[in-house]
This record gives C-alpha cells, structure tokens and sequence, in this order.
C-alpha cells in the first residue's frame, strides 16, 4: 500500500487529494471483496460501482499530479514517490477487477452457458467483448495522459533549470563587466599618476639647471 500522508510535505490542496484518495481506495477494495462474494445482478451492481470508485481515484491521481508542481522541489522527491506508490495501487485494483468482471459464470449465474444453441450467447460476448475494448481504451487514455504529465513535469522542471542558468550567466556577465569599469579606472589612474610624474621630473630638472646656472653666473661675477 502507498506511504501514510506526511503533512510536512506538500500543499494543503495535494494533501486533502490524497486523503480524499484514501478513502476511495478503502471503498474500492470493500467493492471489489464484494464483487468476489456475490454472483449476478448484485455482482453487476458491484463491478459497476467499483468502476466508478476506480475512475475516481484515477481523477484523483491526476489532480495530485498536477498539484505536485506547485510543491517545493526540495519536497518533490518523496512526493512523487507517494504518487508512484498509488499508481501501483490503482492498476494493481484495475487489473483486479479486470479479472473479476472476466468471470462470466459469476457474473451471469446460472443463466451462463457456453452452449451455442444458447440465443443470449452472442449478445453477452459482444457486450464483453465492448467493455474489454472500452477498458483498453481507457487503460491506453489514462497511461498518455500520465506520460503526457510527467513530460510537463520535465518540461518545467528543465526550463526552470535553464531559467536559473541563464540568470546566473547574466549575474556573472554583469560582474564582469563591473571589474572591468574598475580595470579602466585604474589604468586612467595609474596613466595620470604617470604624467603627473614625467612633469614633476622635468619641472625638477629645470630648477637644477637654473640653480646650476646661477652657481656659474655667481662665480664668474666673483672673478671678474
């Protein structure tokens, strides 16, 4: 049977799907022990109310996988090993009543037989053989909906990936582009810094040369 309900993962609207689905579950299992104990028309009543016990649970299904996007991803893991558990769950009781609704002496009773002298022979095979034909149907809808699902799921899942990656491409783009607005300003910096240099050099050796000059001058006018 499926994981008990853990109330610290998941939304409230999954939660109340899954105890919502519990409960058709237990009501599924009590339909088809009874369809394994009666015979006839009540077995008829049976299959057809355990029919649609399963088709709920099977909406239910449904509704909980769509609900699971909407759950953390961080949660999403344990979440969808519950929604595997009750799949199983929910084919295992399809398959059950599949064999069930195959018994035709049960389901029949005594009217049954496979004389084909029997007038309503014909007509039971054709009817069986269309429910057969619509079960696989809806064996076939119900599976390419679930695949259809779960690749959404991957869909979403993979473009929130790309969404994340393409933010963090644009936070290092915008980072980069910021040290090299700091790289620029340095190299203007370092290149003022540099002339201011060159100027106070040449500022330097000119007042040397005067100094040297008027050393000279004085000397001279001293001698002469």
């Amino acid at each position: 049977m499926s994981n008990p309900l853990d109330t610290d993962a998941g939304s409230e609207l999954f939660s109340s799907y899954e105890t919502e689905l519990k409960l058709v579950q237990a009501d599924l299992n009590q339909k088809l022990d009874q369809i394994a104990e009666s015979s006839g028309e009540q077995r008829k009543s049976a299959i057809r109310q355990a029919e649609r016990a399963l088709d709920e649970a099977t909406e239910l299904l449904d509704q909980m996988r769509m609900e699971k996007q909407n759950i953390p991803s961080a949660a999403r893991s344990k979440i969808n090993t519950r929604v595997r558990n009750y799949a199983t769950d929910i084919d295992e009781a399809k398959r059950k009543l599949r064999s069930l609704s195959d018994d035709r002496k049960a389901l029949f009773g005594d009217r049954y037989t496979d004389d084909p002298q029997d007038e309503h022979l014909e007509q039971r095979q054709q009817l069986l053989s269309g429910t057969e034909r619509l079960e696989r149907s809806s064996a076939r809808l119900q599976e390419s909906q679930r695949i259809a699902l779960e690749t959404e799921d991957i869909g979403r899942n993979t473009l929130a990936d790309l969404n994340q990656q393409r933010e963090t491409i644009m936070n290092a783009r915008g980072r980069l582009l910021e040290s090299e607005g700091y790289v620029d300003t340095s190299i203007k910096t370092l290149r003022g810094m540099a002339r201011r240099m060159a100027t106070n050099r040449l500022i330097t050796i000119a007042i040397i040369t005067v100094l040297i000059l008027l050393i000279f001058a004085v000397i001279y006018s001293k001698f002469h």
